[in-house]
């Protein structure tokens, strides 16, 4: 029994049983059923849908209508921004926030060639047994919702080091104009200035210790 139905059935065991759940209770009711639908529904839903919605280059909301046991009706809004639409709750913000340094970098002298390079990265996926797919076209979302899934409490105890800062940590890593290390991430800072390869590496350390039989490939959705 999942925790969505363990949920349900202590309410219809109550009303069965003529308890009545006061305005607390109801409200903590709520909050679990949104924190289980936020946690383990919508990363699956996430990672089925991004990769079909890749062509659309325009912003645009959907909207998802849910009744038990009716088909879903989905309504299209071209508000750029949920919180923009009355009554919305935004229950996926986004991942992960570059951290930057406030300070702007300094400028080039004219006479200092300017160095150019090439965005050569090809991409990750990541395959769960469970059968969640993870894969955004930046290498860096991808990695960063699979540690969301796997858990990104449970990464510091693997002691994975990248510039003398945890792959996973609370310590956030001293700025420095014009360069990010780290992405912050539902309060936690992961070091985000690695290769893909590196990545990749990682990965595979998590998954062989913790067992978790990922499928790590290169590639980008098309």
């Amino acid at each position: 029994m999942t925790k969505l139905e363990k949920l349900y059935s202590i309410i219809e065991n109550s009303r069965d049983l003529g308890v009545r759940l006061n305005k607390d209770v109801l409200q903590q009711v709520e909050e679990l059923e949104e924190e289980i639908i936020k946690k383990e529904i919508l990363p699956a839903l996430s990672s089925d849908i991004a990769p079909r919605l890749n062509p659309i280059q325009r912003d645009l909301v959907l909207v998802v209508e849910y009744h038990p046991g009716e088909p879903i009706s989905v309504a299209l809004s071209r508000k750029t921004k949920i919180s923009e639409m009355t009554g919305a709750k935004v229950l996926t913000p986004r991942s992960s926030t570059p951290v930057k340094s406030e300070e702007e970098p300094e400028e080039v002298k004219p006479h200092e060639p300017t160095k150019h390079i090439e965005n050569v990265t090809k991409g990750m996926k990541v395959t769960f047994p469970d059968g969640t797919v993870i894969w955004h076209r930046q290498a860096i979302d991808t990695f960063i919702d699979a540690l969301r899934k796997i858990g990104l409490e449970r990464i510091p105890a693997l002691d994975i080091k990248h510039g003398g800062y945890n792959l996973v940590t609370k310590d956030k890593r001293p700025t420095v104009p014009g360069r990010i290390w780290q992405h912050e991430c539902d309060g936690w800072y992961i070091y985000s200035n690695i290769s893909n390869g590196t990545k990749a590496e990682d990965l595979k350390r998590i998954s062989d210790h913790y067992h978790l039989g990922l499928k790590i490939e290169e590639g980008k959705p098309e």
